[in-house]
């Protein structure tokens, strides 16, 4: 699809979707018996949206901004062109950083075997982008056999193959860790080292980093650098200086800090964040 082509394409489904959108709720989504609903939606920057589930299963995906969606489970940070899976029933909540055009799908339960059965970031690839808009357009009681069907099953197919991404800050069942895990959540630039741990929970460092094996499946220091990767993001989003996001995650510099995010996405900060809309 060429660059026109592609714009006039989203224009025609924006233009469709302005009009379906007057009447298209979460609940209609949920109501159809298609396997396959979309929805359309835009939040302000600051909003949250509070802890909620949903009989259905969920692809929520950024057009732009950043959404952080948080569970019993842990965090998942979702840049522009990113989406996070959401299963059936699973609580959570999602915080808005920017101004967020969310795209979102909602799939009936066991609707194809090869679908994510936990909750995980996925690279949306310029085809899936297309046809997520495109369904936003597509009647909630779309035929069978027909065009529209071809584009929910092109969706369904495309999940399947996609991606998956390291954006998720996963947390300790252990409540004594789980407390520590959450001061540094709060307080990124406070310096913190395994030592410091080990001696606020009585026992050895070996013990420290053992536990942080076992819980979290990842060494303390790729935890903690993880974590400040994802906090970035939404600060970033909100149009924060790299320099302030880079003292406020304990970097001494905003090279430093942009080594670090090269290192771990393989583009720059300004280059990730980059709207795809």
């Amino acid at each position: 699809m060429t660059p026109a082509s592609r714009l006039s394409f989203s224009c025609l489904a924006d233009y469709h979707r302005r009009d379906m959108d007057k009447k298209r709720t979460v609940s209609d989504c949920h109501a159809t018996d298609r396997p396959v609903a979309a929805l359309a939606t835009r939040h302000p920057h600051g909003e949250h949206i509070r802890p909620h589930s949903h009989a259905r299963a969920q692809l929520i995906h950024a057009l732009s901004g950043v959404l952080t969606v948080v569970s019993a489970a842990g965090s998942w940070v979702v840049p522009a062109g990113r989406a996070v899976w959401m299963p059936e029933n699973v609580v959570h909540g999602i915080h808005i950083a920017g101004n967020v055009a969310m795209r979102t799908l909602y799939l009936a339960p066991q609707v194809r075997p090869g679908l994510p059965t936990h909750c995980e970031v996925i690279e949306v690839s310029a085809l899936l982008r297309e046809a997520i808009i495109a369904a936003t357009a597509i009647r909630l009681d779309y035929g069978n056999g027909g065009r529209d069907q071809r584009v929910m099953d092109l969706i369904l197919d495309e999940i399947e193959v996609a991606p998956r991404l390291q954006l998720h800050v996963p947390l300790p069942r252990n409540l004594k860790l789980l407390r520590l895990c959450e001061r540094m959540i709060a307080e990124p630039a406070e310096p913190v080292t395994l030592e410091g741990l080990a001696r606020e929970m009585n026992i050895s460092g070996r013990t420290v980093a053992r536990l942080f094996h076992r819980e979290v499946g990842m060494s303390f220091g790729d935890w903690r650098r993880r974590m400040c990767l994802l906090l970035s993001l939404p600060r970033l989003a909100s149009g924060v200086s790299i320099l302030e996001v880079s003292l406020e995650h304990g970097y001494q510099s905003p090279s430093a800090f942009s080594a670090m995010f090269r290192r771990s996405l393989g583009v720059s900060p300004t280059e990730y964040l980059v709207s795809k809309v």
